[in-house]
């Protein structure tokens, strides 16, 4: 089991922790010295007893602060996920059919002619004119 040393409020500790969980021993450590080093520039020296037990303190008001705003997010979340089942369990919607006209073949040549002899009439009206 390794033995870390710790810093905390200008003071030194040595702790025993298990073989891999140095690193979330210091950061720990270095969370719970931030606290101390806010306390120690607010009120000055004090006894350590005092200052670990007041940064304990204001650590576990920001952890309970956090905690109520994790569950307030978890009851978000599992309120859009029945929203989503909800969306999901819809059936799908029909498809919507939409007609287009189409002029049939017929109309059109009908109206190419059309349009030629009304070409023809003007370009013989034209000649007798002209």
């Amino acid at each position: 089991m390794p033995q870390v040393e710790i810093s905390i409020g200008g003071r030194t500790f040595e702790v025993a922790c298990q073989d891999g969980e140095e690193h979330f021993l210091h950061s720990a450590a270095a969370m719970l010295d931030g606290e101390a080093a806010h306390l120690s520039e607010q009120i000055g020296r004090m006894p350590e007893a005092r200052m670990l037990l007041m940064a304990g303190l204001m650590l576990a008001d920001k952890t309970a602060g956090l905690e109520d705003r994790v569950r307030v997010a978890d009851a978000e979340v599992a309120k859009l996920h029945g929203q989503i089942e909800k969306l999901e369990q819809r059936p799908t919607p029909a498809p919507e059919r939409i007609e287009v006209p189409v002029v049939p073949a017929a109309v059109t040549d009908t109206l190419a002619e059309i349009a030629a002899r009304a070409e023809a009439l003007a370009d013989q009206v034209e000649a007798k004119a002209g």
